[in-house]
């Protein structure tokens, strides 16, 4: 079993990039699963098929999604890492996954939770009337993708 305290500068920066790299996909893969489950969560609104319809919900879609990344690369970049130990467990952080997953889907119920209150709470703004128009479902898919980019970086960067 080979520790970090004992390589390289070199083989350190690579352990750095490949945790980066890990951490970045799985990050990436939890915000489709969250984009889904808000799919599924708030079903009155059809946001996939019509973000694709107006140029500038696709660029708003986009711009989400450098923000998103954005986000997720800087807690990658800051999370504080176990040096010390084994190479894989530095980069395979099982108790810093668990907890992120876990963080990620209670943040998206409570979102969700939160997005129905206040509907209710504001019956003169009529919250479904966004799928009238593809701009407005645009603007909630940013949205999303900065409330998960938000999510996951707060995750990243507790201390465990």
């Amino acid at each position: 079993m080979v520790f970090i305290s004992e390589v390289s500068f070199y083989l350190l920066v690579l352990v750095w990039i490949a945790r980066a790299v890990f951490l970045v996909f799985t990050c990436s893969f939890l915000a489709v699963l969250g984009i889904r489950l808000m799919d599924v969560l708030i079903p009155k609104i059809p946001k996939r098929e019509l973000v694709g319809e107006h140029p500038i919900s696709v660029g708003l879609f986009i711009a989400g999604l450098f923000i998103f990344m954005g986000l997720v690369i800087h807690g990658v970049l800051t999370t504080p890492a176990a040096l010390g130990g084994p190479i894989l467990e530095v980069i395979f952080d099982v108790r810093r996954l668990c907890v992120m997953t876990i963080c990620f889907f209670v943040s998206v119920l409570l979102g969700v939770a939160m997005f129905y209150i206040a509907d209710k709470l504001t019956p003169r703004i009529p919250f479904m009337n966004i799928e009238k128009d593809p701009i407005a479902v645009g603007v909630c898919v940013f949205s999303y993708l900065v409330f998960f980019g938000l999510i996951v970086h707060a995750v990243l960067a507790m201390p465990i």
